[in-house]
């Protein structure tokens, strides 16, 4: 089978199946495992994350606000490809090249070609999801065996957190403007052993104002800007500790402020979204989880705290 992947995650779904040497094409954003880093890119974005936070944004609502993607898909070079399944979303408009601009260069494709857009809302849809991919390139029996993995792990550290304090935290995905994180971050938060004070479950992350953030006043804040490593979220962590009244918030007083790799962890609804778990784990809970973690996994504020 010969597989396009245009989203990141299932990208990492298809290697996590042992699917590598079938992937034939991915999107400019697919960056792990570096074993698939030498496939042909098919997009393009009109922003990268090397620019600033308030730039990103006022540049992709712009093309939003025009009707016009975000992306540029290379219609020729899929069509030369000749994929039998290529894989996308439609959740989020600046996530991956969307179902509905695949569909438009696969008029150039055979027509048995298929197109399967995922579209996780909560942390178990993601299971499904590995699921799907699993059955759609024949590999069903590697896809339930991670999937057992992962629902293992999920529900270990749901284990060992019930009954402990449950902190409220807040989860930001992006900082300028200030936006809260959705989805399946705030079941997340839950699982790990806290309480998410912001995040709506199962929906979108959504633009705050700094005044509605400040009166939830969080015990602990996890910075996680979407596309965004530990490195890069420090280059502007800034625009939120120049806010009034910053010193003041409880999370600041306490030292409980947390720089994640969240396109690594937390943005990107693939298999390393269990590692996410645990990583929120030991930032709320650190005493009942010293658990291992990926090199450069987070930060506190102050200086690393990552495993």
């Amino acid at each position: 089978m010969r597989i396009v992947s245009l989203l990141p995650s299932a990208t990492e779904m298809v290697a996590a199946l042992g699917l590598t040497d079938q992937l034939v094409g991915i999107s400019h954003d697919c960056d792990y495992p570096s074993a698939i880093r030498a496939r042909p890119v098919l997009s393009e974005a009109i922003v990268t994350t090397d620019l600033p936070s308030g730039l990103i944004e006022t540049r992709i609502r712009g093309q939003v606000h025009k009707g016009k993607s975000v992306y540029h898909l290379d219609e020729r070079q899929l069509a030369h490809l000749r994929p039998d399944l290529i894989l996308t979303q439609e959740l989020c408009s600046v996530c991956a090249p969307s179902y509905t601009l695949v569909q438009q260069a696969a008029k150039l494709l055979d027509a048995e070609t298929k197109i399967v857009s995922l579209e996780p809302l909560g942390l178990f849809d993601i299971l499904d999801n590995i699921l799907l991919v699993g059955t759609l390139a024949g590999r069903t029996g590697q896809a339930e065996a991670l999937v057992r993995d992962l629902r293992a792990r999920i529900e270990r550290v749901r284990s060992r957190a019930a009954g402990l304090s449950t902190p409220r935290v807040a989860c930001i995905e992006w900082l300028d403007p200030l936006y809260v994180a959705g989805h399946w971050v705030p079941e997340m938060v839950e699982i790990a052993g806290g309480r998410d004070a912001l995040g709506r479950p199962r929906e979108p992350s959504f633009v705050i104002t700094w005044e509605e953030f400040g009166a939830a006043d969080p015990e602990a804040i996890i910075i996680m800007p979407c596309g965004f490593d530990v490195a890069r979220t420090r280059q502007e962590v800034h625009l939120l500790t120049r806010r009034p009244g910053w010193n003041s918030l409880q999370a600041v007083r306490n030292e409980r402020i947390y720089l994640t790799d969240a396109s690594a962890y937390f943005n990107r609804p693939g298999p390393r979204i269990a590692t996410g778990l645990e990583i929120l784990a030991q930032i709320l809970h650190p005493e009942v989880f010293p658990t291992e973690l990926p090199s450069g996994a987070y930060e506190a504020l102050d200086g690393p705290r990552s495993r």
